[in-house]
């Protein structure tokens, strides 16, 4: 089997319509929220990524065929005063999952990371994920905390 993992380039037609199809696939999957994605977020997403100065894309083909997909944009810490990797969106499609590609893509991400003189690499997960969140501790992530007296960091958000 022919594993390709690579850089995705935005503008790109077939990689834009990958990019559409597989962060819909994520969408429509309970851990994703289980609803599919907006026609214009499928048809879109990549131009408007390709407009975000620090955002890329990770892309798995398998056979050709559109496998998994990361997200990512450079942020800055700054208690390390360097850049940093988050993780915004890792997918794999159902067929292709068991195959070593998150572990294969997350190696890219960490690979440019380093390129990139990065700190560190975050994510987040849903606690119930227990497929993706053992995925994360193979590859070596681990929950954030400063002071174990004060607990783990929970993300939150604030709809607009």
């Amino acid at each position: 089997m022919k594993m390709e993992v690579l850089i995705a380039d935005y503008l790109d037609e077939q990689h834009g319509r990958d990019i559409g199809y597989l962060l819909n696939n994520y969408a429509e999957d309970p851990m994703g929220g289980g609803e599919p994605l907006a026609d214009y977020v499928k048809q879109n997403l990549a131009h408007e990524l390709s407009k975000v100065p620090h955002a890329f894309s990770v892309i798995c083909y398998v056979e050709g065929k559109p496998a998994g997909l990361i997200n990512c944009f450079e942020a800055f810490s700054t208690f390390k005063c360097k850049p940093l990797i988050n993780i915004h969106d890792i997918v794999v499609v159902d067929e292709f999952r068991g195959l070593g590609i998150s572990q294969s893509m997350l190696a890219k991400v960490e690979e440019l990371a380093i390129e990139k003189g990065c700190c560190k690499i975050t994510l987040e997960v849903l606690e119930g994920n227990e497929i993706a969140r053992n995925s994360y501790i193979k590859f070596g992530f681990d929950g954030y905390e400063l002071d174990p007296n004060m607990g783990k960091a929970l993300f939150w958000q604030k709809v607009l």
